[in-house]
């Protein structure tokens, strides 16, 4: 069986992150999409309710699941008998950040692939800072993130 991780902060996940999660779960036969704790970021939204909105988006695809996780990626996704990490890639700037963090997961496991996947090119420039800087300033965040988000960003920002 080919598990793969999709490690993120996923704050918010966005319709780009949906893409890559549909993608990776025609290619994979277990796609678990983990919430990682980044004690470097602010997050809007709590790691369980980031593991809940994206449960909820991805309901429809019987082969990917989500959890949550702190330390090393490389030693989560052995406990999880993962062998292959997925990084979306949008630009090359993604590329450069994404190859060194891969080559660095690869000396620490060298049993663990990273494999790079582009979304739909209507996602390239979707990122979770801006959408949540769209629904800050109550603009429509309609066409950036599955209807499910939209009503939890909508309820985070009118409190």
């Amino acid at each position: 069986m080919k598990r793969a991780i999709y490690p993120g902060t996923f704050d918010p996940f966005t319709n780009g992150h949906l893409d890559i999660v549909q993608r990776a779960a025609n290619i994979f036969d277990e796609v678990i999409i983990t919430v990682a704790k980044n004690s470097s970021k602010q997050p809007l939204f709590s790691i369980s309710e980031r593991v809940e909105m994206i449960r909820e988006s991805i309901s429809d695809l019987p082969n990917a699941r989500v959890d949550s996780f702190e330390g090393l990626l490389v030693e989560y996704t052995k406990r999880q008998n993962a062998t292959i990490i997925i990084r979306g890639v949008r630009m090359i700037s993604d590329f450069e950040f994404e190859f060194q963090m891969g080559l660095m997961n690869r000396k620490l496991a060298e049993h663990i692939t990273t494999v790079f996947l582009m979304p739909d090119e209507r996602y390239t420039y979707l990122s979770s800072s801006i959408v949540r800087e769209i629904a800050q300033l109550g603009g429509d965040c309609t066409p950036f993130v599955p209807p499910n988000i939209k009503k939890y960003l909508h309820e985070k920002y009118s409190q």
